[in-house]
């Protein structure tokens, strides 16, 4: 039997967490009974920092005038990518802020460029939010800026930009935001152009136990309809150095049994989501290991650089070997993926 909203919402307030805990690794278990537990060898590159979205929890973002403000030249992004590939990495999560001048013929140069060049390498790129400016600017619709840049050799779209989506929290946190039904819509035309993509979630902020409900309400729905969701991503709020925490002092770090208790939740109620990502970036690695036993299936990027929940206050870093070792450590087999959870090498 599929899990109501209302059943979601009492697991939420009132399951013990080991129950929780004990449940959500069993339905894991259904999914994934060989035992293996992914992660990717990536890098983040933040083609820009110029933004013009303000987002309240966002750390990264500049201005175009500002001193610090850049866009990276072709020469600097395929160095990065050349040292992605020399450690045997596969995808690039590919992602700026919300340049304001940036138009659909500059992205897609951008991706033939990394597409030709470096063809061995996933472009995992930009989000919901990128794609309808980059519509609104070059004054076509998001529907053809999908269609062209999965042409130009964009491989997928990840969940980024959903936060919460209930859009009395967008409102606050991030009004400048696509709604709700904006990025739900974007993600069902990218997977009607044969594009997979993720769904996250970001909690901590000012959202209720319902509106995270609501959240996962909606992404099980878009996935029954389309089946274009390849993973779920769930993380906490990194309020150091963000303009959302000055303004909501009442806004606390989220402990590791919050994350836990909502990722196990999430495993119960996402029944259409075969892979379920732990965050150890925002939580660290062994919170992160945690949660492989708490519905997580797969342990995520190596992330060679990350920029945005770094100027965030969060420091977390793993190699490979060190990711090999956690999952280890808890009785499962290591395996290296690919973009599309392909296993590509088993340890």
């Amino acid at each position: 039997m599929r899990l109501s909203n209302d059943e979601a919402l009492d697991l939420i307030k009132n399951a013990p967490l080991h129950e929780l805990g004990r449940l959500a690794l069993e339905r894991k278990r259904q999914l994934h009974p060989e035992k293996i537990t992914t992660f990717i060898i990536d890098r983040n590159i933040n083609y820009t920092n110029v933004c013009w979205v303000d987002c309240k929890f966002c750390a990264f973002y500049r201005h175009a005038k500002e001193a610090d403000a850049y866009i990276l030249s072709y020469e600097e992004i395929g160095k990065k990518i050349e040292e992605l590939i020399a450690i045997g990495g596969t995808q690039i999560l590919f992602q700026g802020g919300v340049h304001p001048k940036l138009k659909i013929e500059w992205y897609e140069e951008l991706v033939k460029f990394i597409a030709t060049h470096y063809p061995s390498i996933d472009i995992h790129g930009f989000s919901a939010v990128e794609i309808d400016y980059i519509a609104r600017i070059s004054k076509i619709s998001t529907r053809e800026v999908l269609a062209r840049l999965k042409q130009a050799g964009m491989y997928s779209m990840p969940g980024a930009g959903a936060e919460v989506l209930s859009d009395r929290v967008r409102e606050l946190i991030a009004p400048k935001k696509v709604d709700t039904a904006g990025w739900l819509r974007i993600h069902k035309e990218a997977h009607e152009v044969g594009m997979k993509t993720t769904a996250t979630m970001m909690f901590g902020t000012l959202e209720t136990d319902e509106e995270i409900v609501r959240h996962w309400e909606h992404i099980r729905a878009l996935q029954d309809e389309t089946g274009g969701f390849r993973a779920f991503i769930l993380w906490s709020f990194q309020g150091a150095n963000t303009e959302l925490a000055r303004l909501y002092p009442e806004i606390k770090k989220q402990s590791s049994n919050r994350y836990l208790r909502l990722l196990a939740v999430s495993r119960l109620y996402l029944d259409n989501f075969k892979n379920i990502q732990s965050s150890w970036v925002t939580q660290g690695s062994y919170v992160g290991q945690l949660a492989l036993l708490f519905g997580a299936n797969d342990l995520g990027s190596t992330m060679m650089e990350e920029n945005v929940v770094a100027a965030a206050g969060a420091k977390y870093r793993m190699n490979s070997e060190q990711m090999i070792e956690l999952i280890r450590d808890v009785g499962e087999l290591p395996a290296q993926r690919n973009t599309n959870y392909d296993i590509l090498r088993r340890f």
